[in-house]
């Protein structure tokens, strides 16, 4: 029988070079059994842009770098690898003594991106730069899928505060967590994932269960308990039993919590036709002289019930989405790719049927318009230029930061900045056309000329 206290809760998932697939150790070995020690490009990217996606914005490359300064495997793994009879040795001795040494050139976080567009470059000797791919496309992956998510419920309900409250129904901690941070450098208020408040700094937001209110036998009893014990987060939760009926008794309860100093602050509701329930409360809580309340509603929302009830001008102030964010339900993965670019300063293409990509190390510039809003981008290799500004910027230079990472605070800016810059017709939520992009014809070249010769090209064209 397994211990209780297995190994998978000893694992390092932020750090340890383990998480991985069985095929990049296979590859490790194979490569030094081969002596193949050359520095290879890789570049990530999405193939295609899903269906009813205008835009993605990128995000995950603070913990990408987190994991490349701090990739290991711990005494205990190497343990595991040496008495495995799967591995040799010499991979146990390799992996005891990794660091990682290359270089990363990635796109900011919060920015715009498309398809086909490289979003990170990984530049190292081979070995590296193939082992990190399972991670790397973990943190990458994931964190778009949110903040993309994100970003259309940010657009679909415009001047209105949205806050997570999807950790319970992630598919682990670290999911939540991160999709807690995802959604934030999107631009939502805050969260309701306490290790998100505490690791990332974000705003906490919370309130009460239908369990809470069911404990006690009179739910303002419920109410009076949880604000004597909790004075600073009085929104109260109405739907249990007749939320117009609990609207109507909470303003019966405010004088009597105003003598003894607490104010409330709002309510929330999370059953119900939210747009008719939000009205009928707005105008008992006006009535009753407690018009300054903030009214949350919550319960199964994603982009396009925020957009109804946008249109329904539903009084609403705050909206609490869960499910529908963290799992990015309606798109739960990305079709994209960690591909070898090059080795040994020769370009590599891949030809495999509807899994072509543009070979070498590649940039992307983007153009915006007499407005200030993007117009188009143009693909070339990374040693050449076009106009506009150059989207992938350098993050490590052997294996060391060229500079610190921008904080949340200007990551979450910066994302607000470019979903300003999106044009109209890109921030619809179905229905969206495709942005244009451009191919300089240096590097279509290289790739007509990799069609011929797919085992390598010399970069420097381009």
């Amino acid at each position: 029988m397994r211990p209780m206290a297995d190994t998978l809760s000893q694992t390092d998932f932020g750090h340890s070079l383990l998480v991985t697939d069985l095929y990049q150790l296979n590859m490790l070995e194979a490569y030094r059994s081969a002596g193949m020690e050359g520095t290879a490009v890789f570049e990530f990217f999405v193939r295609r842009m899903p269906k009813n996606r205008g835009f993605l914005m990128a995000a995950g490359l603070e913990q990408l770098i987190g994991f490349l300064l701090g990739a290991r495997v711990d005494q205990a793994e190497i343990d595991w690898i040496r008495n495995s009879d799967t591995f040799s040795d010499q991979l146990a001795d390799y992996l005891a003594d990794f660091r990682f040494t290359g270089d990363v050139d990635a796109v900011p976080e919060g920015t715009i991106i498309f398809a086909d567009e490289p979003i990170v470059r990984i530049t190292a000797p081979v070995a590296e730069a193939q082992l990190i791919e399972t991670r790397l496309i973990n943190f990458l992956q994931f964190q778009t899928l949110v903040a993309t998510k994100a970003a259309r419920m940010m657009l679909a309900a415009p001047g209105k505060g949205i806050v997570d409250f999807g950790l319970r129904r992630a598919h682990s901690g670290e999911s939540g967590v991160l999709a807690a941070r995802a959604a934030y450098l999107a631009g939502f208020n805050g969260t309701a994932s306490v290790p998100a408040g505490r690791h990332f700094d974000i705003p906490l937001y919370g309130t009460m269960a239908h369990s809470f209110v069911q404990t006690f036998t009179d739910e303002i009893e419920a109410f009076r308990a949880f604000a004597l014990a909790r004075p600073e987060q009085t929104v109260f939760l109405l739907d249990t039993y007749e939320t117009e009926r609990a609207a109507h008794r909470l303003v019966e309860l405010a004088p009597k919590l105003h003598e003894l100093g607490i104010r409330l602050k709002g309510v929330r509701i999370d059953s119900g036709d939210l747009a008719d329930h939000s009205r009928k409360v707005r105008k008992i809580l006006d009535d009753g002289g407690l018009g300054h309340l903030q009214i949350v509603v919550s319960g199964g929302l994603d982009e396009y019930e925020l957009a109804d009830l946008t249109a329904r001008k539903a009084p609403i102030d705050l909206y609490g989405v869960g499910t529908s964010l963290v799992t990015s339900d309606d798109l739960p993965s990305l079709d994209c790719g960690y591909k070898l670019k090059a080795y040994e300063g020769m370009a590599r293409r891949k030809l495999a049927e509807g899994k072509s990509y543009w070979p070498g190390a590649t940039q992307v510039w983007r153009s915006l318009d007499e407005e200030g809003r993007i117009a188009g981008d143009r693909i070339t290799g990374a040693n050449e230029t076009a106009p506009g500004e150059a989207l992938l910027k350098p993050i490590l230079r052997d294996g060391a930061l060229v500079e610190p990472l921008p904080d949340l605070a200007a990551i979450r800016t910066h994302a607000a900045a470019e979903l300003a810059r999106l044009p109209e017709p890109l921030k619809r939520l179905e229905g969206t056309p495709a942005y244009p992009i451009t191919v300089s014809p240096a590097l279509r070249k290289l790739a007509d000329e990799l069609l011929h010769e797919p085992h390598g090209r010399s970069m420097e064209a381009c």
